[in-house]
């Protein structure tokens, strides 16, 4: 107990093991690792690692006979009887010892993520680790601050800020979620789990899981897969995968505090926790809260991001022709875009003016992100319960349940319009005697920014039993629900409807109380003031609700042990099965061009799944027969099926080998394919069928545009390729390195790339496969065709004949994107002591070798990287902390490396630096027992995020970067 007091560490032991047994002392500044090693030197027992802060004591297994030409056989696993940690594992959090009572009770071992074997080796994959203490030295409040940091995690989707720009290439973060994004295959493509168990998908396609919902203190750590594993864990296992696990033992009280600010402005943050946990012979229960509050980021705190005309930072100004006061504007066909013809003039009412004051040649230009934020607010309440009890000596029961409610509020530019007024206006006037004219507007001034408010909620429970099977066989029956429910309304926007009443060009609508000529006109011609408070109040009424509920259901039954005795050592293999039922259900109203409101979803999709998975580890050479060319050597195989409503069976394998040729090198390679089913609402779109004409050289053809889910769609594929060396030094026993190469195809992706580019879709050859050419006098095209024209709801079809269709251009969700990855992954890690100090130095880069995307089957590979919003080819972190007694100074450095626009401006390369100071006592009496006092200054040196003249006139790349700044808090953790 001494030694877990001392060195914060968890160790796990029965009585009647160490009974009789006295550990000599140990004097020193040492580290936990030699200070175990040397107090169990010359015993017969031996420490374990079965998590970042936990040892299980056990008795040394006996040496094998002599052999000729004996080699002293040392696992690659258990180096002179400790655990060997992997290099990519924290080592540093601190937990309090704790005895297991009873030598008949169940005790742990930990099931790293990329394996579903017990006590197995670590994964052929690479894998990163780091627990709750790690994210508290890195000075980040939440795993979602932490994951976001990482070097193999890419920003560009599914993030508040690049939501709030405009820059995320899905724009269905409604509630401004979290997502992870592993090599930049997209936040859909990274599987989420917490204690194993499955996420529910957040989103208006409910297809990515929001880290943000969980609590750091209820956090005992996180993997992170860098490897595709689908054969392990099915679908969505794509670029990785990341499994959040939670506390279960915890003796007494623990209270987490934390404030912080940018001192750019905004940001503002606080942070409360409160955790309770007790244990007894047979069981425990843990009991957590966590509050957390950040206040929002608007642009105009930051300089690069306060006008959208960023001529003084060396770029473009990107402000919109739609100003107020307007302007009269004429459209230019040969750029299909609009101009000014004449600005109306400021300073005036638009009530005496003639058509001498119009400003010919003049724009209003609009700063159209006046007033837009770049953070949301946001407040977050979680909470978070678990409980285990042993029934008898082979069964353990299990449960935990976990709750968030995240609610938001932020704000989006203003509704701007181009509409036509005519003589019917009383207010107008025309400045070259036209009987209307064509106007560009915004309300920026009189109905102000768009607001959106809502919540998320994040539901996850989860029951089951633990089985002892005898000999080493261990089982597990669970069953679990998660469930994600987000919600958002966004008001203060223009309803074109109302705003054509209002204007005179549409008769008084009896589907409304507003009649013109009682309430007031609308004056298009005027400044501020011009409009009085009930015509704006009528024409801003316009509003979108959504709600998007999406659920999880689960019950797993899987098994794990021991199959037979190798000269190399065991052959283990985990098999189980696994049903589960998702579903989906969108719902909304709008307002915002009709009289009434408009609903839209209230359907629920609905599909289940079976599966049945197997892996097995087999130890071909160990420490029971080592050659001359190998200390040990693994392979492991693994498969899963799965079986889909709607597209039937996938089938997903992966084989990985582990050789270690000397006992300081272990080489791993692993090779699999992985899959993303489609999502519910890319299969269940409501289906659309309508006319329109689109131009086919020198004319136009009638065309039918279909639209909505595809049922016709197949899974995502990939193929993963991982190979790397992991490096212990004997001359510097504390050096650990590691390099990964990886090579990644994804193809198949589903997408709809006809969508933003209709007007090109019969010119483009790269749209071929999704156009499908009519002959009026080919039966089965026509045959076709009258199909079509039967199921679609458009009032307007009906009025063409079958034969006059040219063309079916097909802008469903279709298979057809492929991604291409490679790169290579290094991790060092070494610490050293000097006397009553310690110095720890880690780093981690991340080098893109190819990010290649085909948009359609018929296009050459783009390469996308190194370009704004696409991945950087160098990404990394080195850190370094100094320790004595109590105190602890870290510094780390972060580094984005340069890239060019697409015009071939350079981007400059991007580096921050972090700080933390650092006190936590080691006493065990008083106050000050059980107390860490950090202080974090992220950025310290405020560096702003390299320019980019982003045509949306933000001055950076929100995917590579970020406009927080220099970021301080304080946070206090106490363990009573």
């Amino acid at each position: 107990m001494t030694f877990a007091a001392q060195s914060r560490r968890q160790l796990l032991y029965s009585p009647q093991l160490v009974a009789n047994h006295q550990a000599p002392a140990v004097h020193g500044q040492l580290s936990a690792e030699s200070a175990l090693k040397q107090l169990l030197s010359g015993s017969e027992l031996i420490a374990r690692s079965t998590g970042p802060n936990t040892f299980v004591l056990r008795a040394r297994a006996k040496a094998p006979p002599p052999k000729q030409n004996p080699t002293k056989p040392v696992a690659a696993s258990e180096p002179d009887g400790l655990a060997e940690l992997n290099a990519s594992t924290a080592i540093d959090a601190a937990t309090p010892g704790r005895i297991v009572p009873g030598a008949a009770h169940m005790v742990d071992e930990v099931v790293i993520t990329g394996t579903l074997i017990r006590g197995a080796n670590a994964p052929t994959s690479p894998i990163v680790i780091f627990d709750r203490e790690e994210i508290d030295r890195a000075g980040h409040a939440t795993v979602a601050d932490m994951l976001s940091a990482l070097p193999q995690n890419f920003g560009g989707s599914g993030s508040p800020d690049t939501s709030l720009v405009s820059s995320d290439t899905r724009p269905t973060n409604d509630t401004v979620a979290t997502g992870v994004n592993l090599r930049g295959l997209g936040t859909q493509s990274t599987l989420v789990l917490v204690n194993g168990r499955r996420m529910a998908g957040a989103g208006l396609r409910g297809d990515f899981a929001d880290v943000s919902a969980i609590p750091t203190a209820a956090i005992q750590r996180v993997d992170v897969l860098l490897d595709g594993a689908s054969a392990l864990y099915g679908s969505d296992a794509v670029g990785g995968v990341v499994n959040i696990i939670l506390r279960r033992d915890f003796e007494g009280f623990e209270t987490r505090s934390r404030v912080g600010l940018a001192t750019q402005g905004g940001a503002e943050e606080a942070q409360f926790a409160q955790t309770y946990g007790a244990t007894w012979n047979s069981g425990s229960l843990l009991v957590a809260y966590e509050f957390h509050r950040r206040t929002r980021v608007t642009g105009s705190q930051r300089a690069y991001t306060a006008t959208t005309d960023l001529r003084a930072f060396g770029g473009e100004d990107h402000r919109l022709v739609f100003g107020h006061p307007g302007n009269i504007l004429n459209f230019d066909a040969a750029t299909n875009s609009y101009a000014s013809a004449y600005a109306i003039p400021t300073g005036q009412n638009g009530r005496d003016l003639k058509p001498s004051d119009f400003l010919a040649g003049q724009t209003n230009l609009l700063n159209q992100r006046a007033d837009a934020d770049l953070y949301p607010e946001q407040d977050r309440h979680s909470a978070y319960f678990n409980i285990s009890q042993e029934l008898g000596e082979r069964v353990r029961f299990s449960a935990d349940a976990r709750f968030s409610r995240r609610e938001i509020e932020l704000r989006r530019p203003a509704s701007i319009v181009v509409f036509n007024v005519t003589r019917a206006n009383p207010f107008f006037v025309s400045p070259n005697g036209s009987t209307s004219h064509t106007i560009g507007y915004s309300f920026v001034d009189e109905i102000g920014p768009a607001l959106t408010t809502g919540s998320s909620e994040s539901l996850g429970l989860s029951a089951g039993l633990d089985l002892d099977l005898g000999r080493d066989w261990r089982g597990e029956i669970y069953v679990s629900h998660a469930s994600e429910t987000g919600r958002r309304q966004a008001v203060n926007l223009a309803n074109t409807r109302f705003l054509n009443e209002a204007l005179g060009v549409i008769p008084d609508d009896p589907a409304t109380d507003y009649i013109a000529a009682r309430d007031g006109y609308f004056n298009p011609f005027g400044d501020t003031g011009a409009n009085s408070t009930a015509v704006l109040s009528f024409i801003g009424s316009g509003y979108n609700r959504t709600v998007s509920a999406s659920t999880v259901d689960a019950i797993e039954a899987k098994a794990d042990g021991t199959l037979l005795h190798l000269p190399g050592g065991d052959l283990k293999a985990a098999l189980g099965v696994q049903f589960r039922r998702e579903s989906f259900e969108p719902r909304g109203v709008s307002q915002i061009s009709r009289a009434t409101p408009t609903s839209v979803g209230e359907r629920t999709y609905e599909r289940d799944v079976a599966a049945a998975f197997l892996e097995v580890r087999v130890p071909l050479v160990g420490p029971d027969n080592p050659q001359p060319w190998a200390k040990a050597l693994e392979a492991s195989i693994a498969g899963r099926i799965e079986r889909y409503d709607g597209f039937g069976e996938t089938a997903n394998p992966k084989i990985g080998l582990l050789w270690a040729p000397t006992s300081t090198v272990r080489l791993r390679a692993s090779y699999g394919t992985s899959f993303r089913a489609p999502n519910l609402t890319e299969v269940n779109d409501i289906e659309s069928i309508s006319p329109t004409f689109l131009p086919n050289g020198p004319t136009q053809s009638l065309v039918i545009i279909q639209s909505g889910g595809n049922r016709d769609l197949e899974p995502e594929e990939a193929t993963s390729f991982t190979a790397g060396v992991d490096y212990t030094s004997q001359a510097l026993p504390n050096l650990t390195l590691s390099a990964s190469w990886f090579d990644i195809k994804f193809s198949r992706q589903i997408g709809q790339p006809v969508v933003g580019d209709t007007a090109n879709a019969l010119s483009n050859p790269a749209y071929a496969p999704f156009v499908r050419r009519l002959n009026a006098t080919n039966p089965t095209d026509l045959a076709f065709v009258k199909a079509l024209i039967a199921r679609s709801t458009n009032a307007q079809i009906g009025l063409f004949a079958p034969e006059s269709f040219g063309a079916i251009v097909d802008s469903r969700f279709v298979n057809s994107a492929e991604v291409r990855v490679r790169g290579i992954d290094l991790l060092a890690a070494y610490h050293h002591d000097f006397g009553a100090d310690r110095l720890d130095l880690t780093g981690s880069l991340s080098y893109l070798v190819d990010f290649k995307r085909r948009f359609t089957p018929s296009a050459g590979p783009a390469q996308l990287l190194d370009t704004p919003g696409q991945p950087v080819d160098l990404r990394g972190r080195l850190s370094g902390t100094w320790t004595r007694d109590a105190l602890s100074v870290m510094a780390a450095a972060n580094y984005v490396d340069n890239y060019h626009d697409r015009l071939g401006q350079e981007i400059d390369a991007w580096t921050t630096v972090d700080v933390q100071l650092r006190w936590s006592p080691n006493t065990d009496s008083g106050l000050r027992n059980g107390l860490t006092l950090a202080l974090n200054v992220q950025n310290l040196f405020d560096a702003d995020p390299p320019f980019y003249d982003s045509t949306a006139g933000i001055g950076y790349d929100a995917a590579n970067a970020d406009p927080l700044g220099r970021f301080i808090s304080l946070q206090l953790t106490k363990r009573w």
